[in-house]
């Protein structure tokens, strides 16, 4: 594929997902990781995938800041950024093709538990809101992908939608910057060298898509129905994390 054509489809992956994000509160990170992996390697695909959340995560803020519980926010980024320093580890381990296999593994595992996942137990205590930040900050660092996690805390705790998926946004910015950070610091990530296009200038395409699918999205949410937007995003998903797998196992027997 040219380098035309694959900042095409990235540019495609970040529309879609960021008008599903702004339909339902999650959908960047489920939609552009495993497509992100698939074209530009797991690592790389991964790290550009958490600048995109830092950038939607940011910028759909601003538009629900109102809703935004800022005392669980404080309450889950601290152990997100704990949750960070072993998954950065994990990535600068790992070979391509089995980075490869985990990243679509988590996406397809983390799909069949919110959906299969029965009405939870009451958990209105800290701790349910420290382990989500644990597993969400190591998820979003190895994987790109801290939604599920967020979703199965929401359902534990009874947080109300509106809310929760405000609140995600500042959520989903930090992890995206506190990834980046701690891999580019321990050396998880090499940026110079890859394929695809240039991040000198794919950077700036996914901010102005970013914005382009934020006000789509604010058009879109008066029309289509929060549940809608989440099917559609876990499906794209499903079918992204299969196909991560696919080329990972394919890179490790070859």
């Amino acid at each position: 594929m040219t380098v035309l054509g694959m900042t095409a489809v990235i540019a495609a992956a970040v529309l879609i997902g960021t008008i599903l994000q702004r339909v339902s509160g999650t959908g960047v990170g489920l939609v552009v990781a495993p497509v992100l992996s698939i074209l530009l390697g797991p690592a790389f695909g991964v790290l550009v995938t958490n600048m995109t959340t830092f950038v939607s995560g940011g910028l759909i803020m601003i538009a629900v800041w109102s809703h935004v519980d800022w005392r669980r926010f404080w309450l889950i980024m601290p152990a997100a950024v704990l949750g960070a320093i072993p998954g950065a580890w994990v990535v600068g381990q790992l070979s391509a093709g089995w980075l490869s296999i985990i990243v679509g593994a988590i996406v397809v595992f983390a799909l069949l538990v919110t959906f299969a996942l029965p009405r939870l137990p009451h958990l209105p205590g800290r701790g349910a809101g420290l382990v989500a930040g644990l597993l969400g900050g190591f998820f979003n660092t190895t994987s790109g992908v801290a939604g599920p996690v967020m979703v199965i805390y929401s359902r534990v705790s009874r947080w109300e939608h509106r809310s929760f998926a405000a609140t995600l946004q500042p959520i989903f910015m930090t992890m995206g910057a506190v990834s980046v950070i701690t891999k580019l610091l321990m050396g998880s990530v090499q940026v110079n060298g890859q394929a695809g296009p240039p991040l000198g200038w794919l950077f700036p395409v996914i901010v102005v898509t970013v914005i382009a699918g934020i006000l789509l999205g604010t058009q879109l949410a008066k029309r289509v129905s929060i549940p809608t937007a989440r099917t559609l995003a876990m499906t794209l998903a499903g079918l992204g994390g299969a196909g991560a797998i696919i080329r990972g196992t394919m890179d490790v027997l070859g």
